[in-house]
């Protein structure tokens, strides 16, 4: 155990100072403004890498693990579930996506959802539960397959739901959770998010679904597509069962055993990663010569972690993706802490050049960072190229001089005094996420080429999946930092712009104005990547980390009345710091 010994003594200090301590919460990019230093930090001391024992993993797994993966691929796969029963065929895939481990049975999952949708008539919600429709609905559109929702099915001459579909709890929560996978112009599904949510509300508030209450409002809050389920969905598989009326499933428990292990599995090896990442950082040592820089690898971390959570192997990506990430936190830091216009000017002239000549022509604190910069991204570019046989340099520095770029305008807009209008800020805003730097990094981190006719479209900053994922998060950021009307920071926020732009706009309208925002981007989302399923499956992969970081932001801004973020504290605590043992999981 002693990875995890180590580990905890580091974390220790971090858990107990969760919340941001400045006045202002910070105004997250993929890296978070920063207005002061904050207490996300890790310190490992340099010499407990010198301990040859500090990635060794002590812990002895069930020697059955691959035995019990198989006995689940074969109930599966069984013809008496997957065609005598579809839809508990179905209910099965979708506890086994919640629960972490779909990725075991991508090709099962495949064959179960084509099978269903070719045997399944498009016009059976007739004779279908809102519960079954619904389902399927949600399971066959994530999985690229055309769709329509027929909801309008479950109404009355009057335009209504019909009452059966207003008593049937478990249907409800189906129902809600299928409209979050909706695209623009899909006005049924609006209808049905709004019905379905303001009758779930209700029922959580009576005593006569009072054991129920807590699952309704966890699925409220948390649907399971903008989620980490792994995360959210680890007990709710009996209770689910509960809703629908139905005897617990005897695969239910041994499947919560099973996710459970790999998560204690999967432990270990995030442990080993994360250490990794804060040698490497230290190493550097940028924050000895910029002491006001924030010292964050846990959190920067925590992105790659959850992009990539859908393979364990992919430790070597996780940990250069965290790279990237780190220095798009770095340069903001620079940009809002240290630099004058001028200073900032000449940086990103020299990252625009890209040339280890420029180090000369900048201020001395501004040569380390500038140089590790470029050593660490021309790294990664010669790894892709050993790896999969091209080098992306040339894209991945674009990236960084168009950062460098966004942050400059956004300078100049707060130095001078000359504010944006809340449009303007909110397209430079996407760029200044660095979402764009990231999602491109991890685009030729996994391998896939920008060569390809869709690569190069995914790959352009306006193209929609970078978008929308850059303006999810750039608005939750803004929403997440102005709980209340004191926008006392440098960074702005489009809820500010908008109602200067808008005379007569209160706040409360102004963050109505946004949520909804929020929503369309989602919508935009989910249409690309649907289109990306269609175009090349071997993009479903990046697909889905894009998504997973969309899901991340609300763990990253949801902060409470202190300030703190409980809710990514609960998660990193989850994934990362508290490992339960064998014995636990089987009792």
């Amino acid at each position: 155990m002693a990875l995890i010994c180590n580990l905890s003594r580091y974390t220790s200090k971090f858990l107990n100072k969760f919340a941001y301590s400045g006045k202002k919460k910070p105004c997250c990019r993929i890296a978070c403004g920063a207005t002061a230093r904050q207490n996300w930090s890790i310190n490992p001391e340099p010499s407990e890498y010198q301990n040859k024992h500090l990635f060794r993993v002590d812990h002895k797994f069930p020697i059955n693990y691959e035995n019990k993966l198989e006995e689940l691929r074969h109930l599966l796969m069984k013809p008496t579930l997957t065609q005598a029963d579809p839809i508990e065929s179905l209910i099965l895939v979708d506890a086994i996506q919640r629960s972490g481990i779909g990725h075991h049975y991508r090709d099962e999952i495949h064959t179960i959802l084509t099978h269903y949708y070719v045997k399944t008539p498009r016009d059976s919600s007739s004779s279908s539960t809102i519960h079954d429709v619904a389902l399927s609905f949600r399971l066959l559109r994530q999985q690229g397959h055309h769709v329509s929702a027929v909801f309008n099915n479950f109404k009355g001459q009057d335009g209504k739901f019909r009452g059966e579909v207003r008593q049937d709890i478990a249907g409800l929560l189906e129902l809600y959770e299928a409209t979050q996978l909706g695209f623009e112009g899909e006005n049924i599904l609006v209808e049905a998010e709004d019905f379905s949510s303001k009758l779930l509300r209700k029922c959580a508030e009576e005593i006569e679904y009072s054991k129920w209450s807590r699952h309704i409002n966890m699925r409220l809050k948390h649907p399971c597509h903008m989620t980490i389920t792994r995360f959210t969905e680890t007990n709710n598989f009996l209770v689910r069962s509960d809703l629908r009326g139905s005897a617990v499933n005897s695969w239910e428990k041994p499947l919560m055993k099973l996710a459970r292990v790999e998560l204690l599995m999967a432990k270990p090896i995030y442990q080993e990663e994360l250490l990794q990442v804060h040698k490497w950082w230290d190493g550097l040592g940028l924050t000895k010569e910029l002491k006001l820089a924030r010292n964050q690898p846990l959190k920067w971390y925590t992105w790659s972690m959850t992009a990539l959570i859908n393979d364990i192997r992919l430790s070597k990506q996780r940990i250069e993706l965290t790279k990237s990430i780190a220095f798009v936190y770095l340069i903001d830091d620079i940009f809002d802490l240290y630099g004058t216009p001028d200073e900032l000017a000449i940086f990103t002239e020299a990252v625009d050049k890209w040339d280890y000549a420029a180090i000369d022509m900048l201020p001395e604190y501004m040569k380390m960072s500038y140089k590790a910069l470029l050593d660490t991204t021309n790294k990664i570019a010669r790894m892709i190229f050993e790896k999969h046989g091209h080098n992306p340099i040339n894209t991945l520095k674009e990236t960084w001089a168009s950062l460098c770029k966004a942050f400059s305008v956004e300078a100049k807009w707060f130095a001078g005094g000359d504010l944006p209008r809340a449009e303007e800020y909110l397209a430079n805003g996407k760029v200044s996420s660095g979402v764009h730097v990231v999602l491109v990094h991890l685009f030729y981190i996994l391998g896939l080429s920008g060569t390809q006719n869709q690569g190069a479209i995914l790959l352009e900053q306006n193209s929609t999946l970078i978008s929308s994922v850059a303006a999810i998060l750039r608005l939750s950021d803004d929403l997440g930092s102005a709980k209340d009307e004191q926008q006392n920071g440098k960074d702005g926020s489009y809820i500010e712009y908008y109602m200067r732009d808008n005379h007569g706009v209160s706040f409360k309208q102004a963050r109505e104005h946004v949520i909804n925002m929020i929503a369309s981007e989602w919508k935009l989302l989910n249409k690309e990547c649907f289109e990306i399923n269609h175009y090349s499956p071997t993009l479903s992969f990046y697909r889905e980390a894009c998504l997973n970081l969309a899901r991340m932001v609300p763990l990253m801004y949801s902060y409470d009345d202190n300030q703190r973020l409980p809710i990514l504290e609960e998660y990193i605590d989850f994934m990362l710091l508290k490992p339960k043992s064998i014995k636990q999981i089987k009792n």
